[in-house]
């Protein structure tokens, strides 16, 4: 059946009428969120105990942690860049399709190298990785999403390590989203354990060669300043039950420093340095732990904040720091109205797979595979009804 559009307006008419309430609270949230920015901008002694504070409550708890800079900070992008390579990566994946006539899954990470004012063309890497077999299977079954995610941005990262080696300095490498290495916990700890030692090899191999290494996180919804702002408006009491006590809720760090009106950040600015307080810290230790700032990509009257993350040897070096920052701003500004580094929208394009492949390794799988003699299931009979013509509903 159809969507019950009757049953949608009658809710849409709902929240229009509670949106006065709503815009009234935010608001009044949205003040004490930049009272607090500006009472304890420089207080960075004090901000730092009051997370010290938080973390005996929770360890894991979540929020930036000021390093140097007061919280209101906003710096103007160095000069412009004459001579640099930059190497950005993405990476695409198939999972698993339960559906499907053969179990695989794919990863596909895609990377270009441009040479700044060189005058050369881009030039394209790509690797890909079919898993079958024992690849997918694991202690408890088959592989799951999570895993997969977490084997491609580890490739993500080593083909950076990879193609820096030869690299002219000097050299920045760039990857869509945190710089954080995320992935599945609980059962897949060890392995998950596993992974973050061999990042952390290919980033000490980056900081030994001094490469300036980056994540680029477009529209964040990590609000990580506001919720050092709501610590530090914690008493006693309310430090007890810190997972409980959000007064801040609804007001966003993209709002705090992109404000429409009256940005903290004015175009090409970006934010004070902030270290990551998190409970992944115990793996991001000494010159490998993680950092972040903001960056204001957007123009006059349309503020885009971003959030970049960067390793503490690039938080400490102001060359390297500069050099990062003056070259996202040209690079974003490359793709005109909707800001995004140019190079990571190419590896993008460079990396994707599309349905169709996928479809076509599925049918070059099966077909080895029988010509081999071995057994190749059929392809599930609530996908042929999917397929059938005139289908065209979405339901996984």
């Amino acid at each position: 059946m159809p969507i019950d559009y009757q049953q949608i307006h009658a809710k849409i008419k709902e929240i229009g009428a509670d949106a006065s309430e709503r815009r009234k609270t935010i608001e009044e949230r949205r003040g004490r969120a930049r009272d607090l920015l500006q009472s304890y901008a420089s207080e960075l002694d004090f901000l730092r105990s009051k997370v010290d504070s938080a973390k005996t409550v929770d360890a894991n708890i979540r929020c930036a942690l000021p390093v140097s800079e007061p919280l209101v900070s906003s710096r103007p992008p160095a000069a412009s860049v004459k001579d640099a390579t930059l190497i950005a990566a993405d990476g695409s994946q198939i999972n698993l399709d339960r559906h499907a006539t053969v179990q695989f899954c794919l990863i596909n990470v895609g990377a270009i190298i441009m040479k700044l004012n060189s005058g050369e063309v881009p030039e394209i890497s790509v690797s890909s990785e079919l898993l079958y077999g024992d690849d997918i299977e694991t202690n408890a079954g088959l592989i799951t999403d999570d895993r997969v995610a977490l084997r491609r941005d580890l490739k993500e990262r080593a083909k950076l390590d990879e193609l820096s080696k030869t690299a002219k300095s000097p050299v920045l490498t760039l990857i869509d989203g945190p710089i954080e290495l995320w992935g599945a916990k609980g059962e897949d700890e060890k392995i998950y354990n596993d992974f973050i030692r061999s990042y952390l090899k290919i980033l000490s191999r980056l900081q030994a060669r001094g490469v300036v290494t980056a994540g680029y996180v477009d529209k964040p919804a990590a609000d990580l300043v506001v919720r050092l702002l709501e610590i530090v408006s914690a008493n006693n009491e309310q430090m007890k039950k810190l997972r409980e006590f959000h007064p801040l809720r609804g007001v966003s760090d993209r709002w705090l420093f992109g404000e429409r009106e009256s940005p903290l950040l004015p175009p090409g600015h970006r934010s004070a340095v902030f270290g990551i307080q998190s409970g992944s810290e115990k793996n991001y230790t000494g010159v490998l732990s993680l950092h972040f700032f903001y960056l204001n990509v957007g123009t006059d009257g349309h503020p885009w904040p971003v959030r970049v993350e960067i390793p503490k040897w690039v938080a400490d070096d102001q060359e390297k720091l500069n050099l990062l920052h003056a070259i996202l701003v040209e690079q974003c500004r490359v793709m005109g109205s909707k800001p995004y580094p140019y190079l990571l929208h190419r590896a993008h394009e460079t990396a994707v797979v599309k349905h169709e492949e996928k479809q076509q390794i599925e049918q070059m799988l099966a077909q080895e595979l029988r010509s081999q003699n071995e057994e190749v299931d059929e392809g599930s009979y609530k996908q042929s009804a999917k397929d059938l013509q005139g289908r065209t509903s979405y339901k996984p």
